[in-house]
């Protein structure tokens, strides 16, 4: 999940894809909008639902144009062939 947050706050879109799971990943990202700050990441829990699934709750925090903004997911993650893959993700209010 951190590493993740991290591509989005450097705009590494490839290695997002990458670690999108190939039954979920979409073919193109849109790039954030110019001006977009990230500016921090809070990870609220994270649990396994087995060897090979689990959930990771976040809340990941920027800016654009003056006004905070708060991104509240969880997401599911699964292990294909020893890779974490990002599956897909809850958005909460």
């Amino acid at each position: 999940m951190r590493s993740r947050y991290s591509a989005y706050v450097l705009g590494l879109t490839d290695y997002l894809l990458a670690t999108w799971h190939p039954t979920t990943r979409p073919v193109t990202l849109t790039p954030d909008e110019a001006g977009l700050k990230w500016l921090g990441l809070d990870v609220r829990r994270c649990v396994m639902q087995d060897a090979d699934h689990g959930t990771v709750e976040f809340v990941a925090r920027s800016k654009l144009g003056g006004r905070a903004h708060r991104l509240h997911e969880t997401s599911r993650f699964v292990r294909d062939n020893g890779r974490w893959f990002y599956l897909d993700g809850d958005f909460a209010a």
